[in-house]
């Protein structure tokens, strides 16, 4: 990213984000003023998109505070390094500090530019999830325990004061200033009503980290909760499963059951027959000729297999009765992470049957309450209506909730209501988030959560750095440029099919 001249917020990302529960990062070596006021809009755009705008004002002079400090951590071991003193030496740290303030401040375009060359970075790290917005501010400077002490004692001593005028008159500290402007910060977070638990300061992997935990204001939380119930009235309202699938799956279930009656109750249904034999003949399986009857599709895909795509067919054409033309994009999204997901998982899962055998199935449904809530939208204007009037929730507002309401806790409850097999429903819930998923599809979700990320990076609505890292550890992918050929690979082959 440039550090000089005006910088645009790429708004669609930042709700795209929001939306999916994945991180915002600005990075920059230097922090020049135009990048402190690229910061600080993308914080404004950020809390306005979660309705949190009264926060800014605090909000904004904590993210000033912490990256400025971040700022002159960095400047600090450039400064000893150049006077060959050594920082952990309590002799030479002394001697250091004597001179360290005047001595930057009057050449900081040559200590900034060292900075740079040793690639000292502030970084700000922005994110929802799970009802909570986190803010970090990192530098890969770990602080020293001088430092970490003398920090802590400013957090210790700001809980002592209950006013900013307390502390001007009681802090008697410029020696690396580092003491009033901390103390101010906690102070001023405190009138937004956090506590010593919603500040933290550690160091991990090299990187000093502060981050700033902030639960959602409750009229949010309660706003989100009346949307969240109004969605769960559409799932209600949704029909039961089609008979002939319930029948389906009922035969497989019982352990004497024979192929060919399971591939004669498949056959009594025309549509469900058709969109069967089609998802057999999809890129998922690779045949080397097509499958032209039923009972070859049952026999070569077995039983586990066949519960599965009797799932996806039934739920491709419940949702397509409900879908509009303009959905076609989803869909296409829909059949890519699945395409994607199931060619990962051959490279990635060989070993893992029930991974690769599942993955197909997951990719497709994984948006299935996206799906379902941008169907249902065109009949909820009306009722968002009535419902703003009621409640007393601007319009505007329920619009921002509807487009960042938690599609894949609504999926999840559609498969549910459908009896899904437990580990298809829970796939669902967490693919934004695996690491929260049970530990026996772990793999799975993680694979989902992957594929649908790639898929996205393709398209350009996420960036590379905005991957879970443990995840890219997970399946070996360590570098863009890595990730820029398998998404070329499975691209191509998508489009080949």
């Amino acid at each position: 990213m440039p550090e000089q001249g005006k910088m645009t917020i790429d708004v669609e990302k930042v709700r795209m984000a929001i939306r999916v529960g994945i991180p915002i990062s600005i990075t920059t070596y230097t922090l020049p003023k135009e990048m402190e006021a690229f910061m600080n809009d993308t914080l404004f755009v950020f809390l306005s998109e979660l309705e949190q705008e009264h926060m800014t004002e605090f909000l904004s002079y904590s993210l000033n505070e912490l990256t400025t400090n971040a700022k002159k951590a960095n400047t600090k071991r450039i400064y000893f390094k150049e006077k060959k003193l050594d920082l952990l030496n309590p002799a030479d740290y002394a001697e250091g500090m004597k001179n360290f303030k005047n001595d930057t401040l009057s050449n900081i375009n040559y200590y900034l530019h060292l900075q740079k060359e040793a690639g000292l970075y502030i970084k700000l790290i922005l994110q929802m999830r799970n009802g909570k917005i986190k803010i970090e501010v990192r530098n890969n400077a770990e602080l020293l325990p001088t430092e970490y002490k003398r920090m802590h004692e400013k957090l210790r001593l700001a809980q002592q004061y209950t006013a900013i005028e307390q502390a001007f008159e009681q802090v008697l500290d410029d020696s690396e200033g580092a003491g009033l402007g901390l103390i101010i910060m906690i102070l001023m977070l405190e009138k937004i009503g956090l506590t010593k638990e919603n500040f933290q300061i550690f160091c991990e992997n090299g990187e000093t980290i502060t981050r700033i935990i902030l639960p959602l204001n409750e009229k949010m939380q309660n706003d989100i909760s009346v949307m969240s119930r109004e969605c769960i009235k559409i799932i209600d309202s949704l029909p039961q499963f089609p008979e002939t699938i319930r029948k389906v799956t009922a035969l497989i279930a019982d352990p004497d059951v024979k192929m060919s009656e399971i591939a004669a109750c498949i056959s009594s249904d025309v549509a469900l027959s058709t969109d069967l034999l089609k998802l057999v003949n999809s890129a998922q399986f690779a045949l080397a000729s097509p499958c032209s009857s039923i009972g070859d599709a049952v026999k070569m895909v077995g039983l586990h297999g066949i519960k599965n795509l009797v799932y996806a067919a039934g739920s491709i054409n419940e949702l397509e009765k409900i879908s509009s033309a303009d959905q076609k994009e989803q869909w296409t999204h829909a059949y890519k992470v699945a395409f994607y997901a199931y060619n990962l998982a051959r490279n990635f899962c060989a070993g893992e049957r029930e991974v690769i055998e599942d993955c197909y199935v997951c990719g497709l449904l994984h948006d299935m309450g996206k799906l379902m809530f941008e169907a249902a939208r065109p009949n909820l204007s009306a009722h968002i209506k009535q419902l703003s009037a009621e409640k007393g929730i601007s319009e505007d507002h329920f619009k921002k909730l509807t487009t960042g309401v938690n599609h894949s806790e609504l999926g999840a409850l559609i498969a549910e209501k459908w009896n899904f097999p437990e580990q298809i429903s829970a796939v669902i819930r967490h693919h934004h988030e695996p690491d929260v998923a049970p530990k026996n599809i772990r793999m799975l979700t993680s694979l989902i959560y992957l594929s649908d990320m790639m898929v996205h990076y393709e398209t350009g609505e996420v960036d590379f750095y905005q991957f879970d890292p443990d995840i890219l550890l997970q399946f070996r992918i360590t570098a863009e440029e890595q990730m820029k050929k398998i998404v070329e690979r499975l691209s191509k082959a998508f489009a080949a099919q």
